[in-house]
């Protein structure tokens, strides 16, 4: 799929990934927040290994079913009439808004859903386990919770009907954001307070990491902020501050999170760390 000429949707998805993984990964190095407790080489390796086999998943997904995955699922929908975009007759820029907050909201919702329903929090807890929080956790996901959060989008993409420019545009965007938020940058505390008000910030969503209960139950944006607010999750400073709150889950402060094989099989084992 061309998003533009000569641009294909899947160089697009990478240019946007590599440019903004990169940018994040220098400005961490310039102004890392916090020190790092486990060594940045085999947890990167570990992540980064569990991407692709994420990316595996999906691409895999899509080649057995052509609607299985969220771009397609959305040009089936537009090409067979279905979903609410494609029924109403509203202006593009409309839907396309809608559809971006639509979204967004719904992955909100999905955040939230997968710490209080333990199944999913059993495949969530990967996400977790990750003792540091840099641009790496962004993409530290169970292959099977990508493929459920991929369904998940369907779902959404069947009873909307958005455009495949609108889902594409979302999907960057959602990446874009969880690498900026996850990221191990220092902001300024008044640019900091700025663009909350707006969207979630490194400082925000690293209050969701802290091993407190209470405290990773909250702040379950990935891109706008406004959603904590309006739903009474939103905690705005760790109770111990941000050099001194402790990230990761209690039970699981050891190497082990680094390893590959132990974090994917991870949501498997008797033991769930929800405390």
């Amino acid at each position: 799929m061309e998003i533009l000429p000569g641009l294909s949707e899947p160089v697009l998805r990478f240019s946007v990934f590599a440019g903004i993984l990169i940018a994040m990964a220098l400005v961490e190095l310039a102004i890392p927040r916090r020190k790092l407790s486990t060594p940045k080489p085999r947890r990167w390796l570990t992540n980064f290994s569990i991407v692709a086999l994420d990316t595996l998943v999906v691409r895999l997904m899509g080649a057995l079913a052509v609607p299985l995955v969220a771009v397609a699922a959305a040009v089936y929908c537009e090409t067979n009439g279905l979903g609410l975009f494609n029924i109403v007759d509203w202006p593009q820029w409309l839907e396309f808004i809608l559809a971006l907050l639509v979204f967004d909201l719904a992955i909100w919702f999905q955040h939230f859903v997968s710490h209080k329903v333990p199944i999913f929090w059993q495949l969530h807890q990967v996400h977790h386990a990750d003792r540091d929080i840099d641009v790496s956790t962004a993409i530290r996901f169970h292959p099977v919770e990508i493929a459920l959060s991929m369904l998940w989008k369907i779902v959404l993409v069947f009873v909307f009907g958005p455009s495949a420019l609108a889902v594409v545009v979302f999907e960057v965007i959602l990446n874009g954001c969880a690498m900026f938020n996850h990221a191990n940058i220092a902001l300024p505390a008044w640019l900091d307070k700025l663009l909350r008000i707006f969207v979630v910030t490194p400082d925000m969503h690293r209050v969701h990491h802290s091993v407190i209960r209470r405290e990773h139950d909250s702040n379950y944006g990935f891109n706008l902020s406004v959603w904590d607010r309006l739903f009474g999750t939103y905690t705005a400073q760790p109770e111990k501050g941000h050099e001194g709150m402790t990230i990761g889950l209690s039970s699981y402060q050891s190497a082990s999170p680094t390893k590959l094989l132990w974090s994917l099989a991870l949501p498997f084992r008797s033991r769930s760390d929800n405390d």
